[in-house]
């Protein structure tokens, strides 16, 4: 188990890895990454049981689905340096012909990325047919599932949010990002979600409730509270309140930066909120 300082260290260069590779390519989504960052690094260092080496079938592991897709800043940084690839291809970030382009895609072939993502709705029905085909296997092992607030108004989710839970798929943890922000505005005037845990909880879901999504302690006990509540008959939600652009004053508690890129000037403003810790790439 790693020390929290380390890992709040670790999520400092993250939120640095994002803000350097949406301002390279002018282009990105720097609002959700930045509030998504802890969820990541508690997941991958705390969280998720993972094999040395990667392959497509993900026997005898953890697995993971990046279902809000446009937030893959926040997920390649965290794969490079986990050290799935190198952490100096962080620089190649939406070029022509890398491998990490904005939206995760898998026929460039990127170790920690099994299906591609972005197209918003989809995640949780690949996630719950990933956890199906574990029970068919055998594998005790969970599969894990990240969503947006705003992604839940398309409705392929919750045609899969009840076969999950009126199938009993419980070795299954699925995380919304509820940050109340989407790229036309909040996403209670765009289209209101009403009391999203509550909808889970009748569609036959164990439900949890994260106040501060921001905080790393916080965020490590309730996943390891839901890992605790899988294998019972239900599958298991997290609704996780965070802040889009946490770390960032200037780019906190609005929909303005769910898809822009900082200029040179606010480039150095955020990293200097973000001190360098681990290395930039």
């Amino acid at each position: 188990m790693a020390e929290t300082k380390d890992l709040e260290a670790l999520a400092t260069q993250v939120r640095r890895d994002i803000l350097r590779m949406v301002h390279q390519c002018n282009s990105g989504h720097p609002g959700g990454s930045l509030g998504c960052t802890e969820f990541f690094v508690a997941l991958y260092n705390e969280i998720m049981e993972l094999k040395d080496g990667f392959d497509m079938d993900g026997k005898g592991e953890d697995l993971f689905f990046l279902s809000n897709g446009h937030i893959s800043p926040v997920w390649y940084s965290i794969l490079a340096r986990k050290g799935y690839f190198p952490l100096e291809e962080l620089s190649t970030f939406r070029m022509i012909n890398s491998r990490l382009q904005g939206h995760p895609t898998t026929h460039e072939g990127l170790p920690g990325v099994r299906v591609a993502s972005g197209s918003l709705g989809q995640g949780m029905s690949v996630a719950i047919g990933a956890a199906l085909a574990k029970k068919l296997n055998k594998d005790p092992h969970l599969v894990f599932s990240l969503h947006g607030d705003g992604e839940l108004q398309e409705g392929q989710n919750w045609e899969a949010i009840m076969y999950a839970g009126s199938k009993g798929v419980d070795n299954l943890i699925s995380t919304i990002d509820r940050n109340g922000q989407q790229i036309d505005g909040p996403t209670e005037e765009v289209m209101a979600l009403g009391n999203v845990g509550a909808k889970l909880a009748t569609f036959g879901w164990d439900v949890l409730e994260l106040e501060d999504g921001n905080d790393l302690k916080a965020v490590i006990g309730a996943l390891k509270e839901a890992k605790s509540r899988t294998g019972k008959g239900k599958p298991v939600a997290i609704v996780m309140d965070t802040v889009m652009g946490h770390g960032v004053d200037f780019m906190m508690h609005t929909h303005a930066w769910h898809g822009k890129a900082p200029n040179d000037e606010q480039l150095a403003n955020a990293l200097a909120q973000n001190p360098e810790t681990l290395g930039d790439y």
